[in-house]
C-alpha cells in the first residue's frame, strides 16, 4: 500500500467512564467491550480510510479522563 497523503489526528477528550476507549475500539476494530478497563495515560490507534480517492491516515489518541492524568492528557492538545 501507498504512502497516506493526509495525516489527521484526533483527541478524545471526556470524562472518566463515559465511552471514548470504546469508541476507539468500535470504530478501528469494530468491537465493542463492556468490561473494558479505564485508560491509564494515554493510548492511539490510526487507520487508513479512503475518501474520494485520496488516502487519509487517521491517528485517534485516546486520553484517560481521570483527574490525575489531565496534565499529561493536555500536552497532547497542542
Amino acid at each position: 500500500m501507498t504512502e497516506p497523503q493526509l495525516n489527521f489526528k484526533v483527541v478524545l477528550v471526556g470524562e472518566s467512564g463515559v465511552g471514548k476507549t470504546n469508541l476507539l475500539s468500535r470504530y478501528i476494530n469494530n468491537k465493542f467491550f463492556v468490561g473494558q478497563n479505564t485508560t491509564i495515560g494515554i493510548e492511539f490507534s490510526s487507520k487508513v480510510i479512503s475518501i474520494k480517492g485520496t488516502q487519509v491516515k487517521v491517528q485517534i489518541w485516546d486520553t484517560a479522563g481521570q483527574e490525575r492524568y489531565r496534565a499529561l492528557a493536555s500536552a497532547f492538545y497542542k
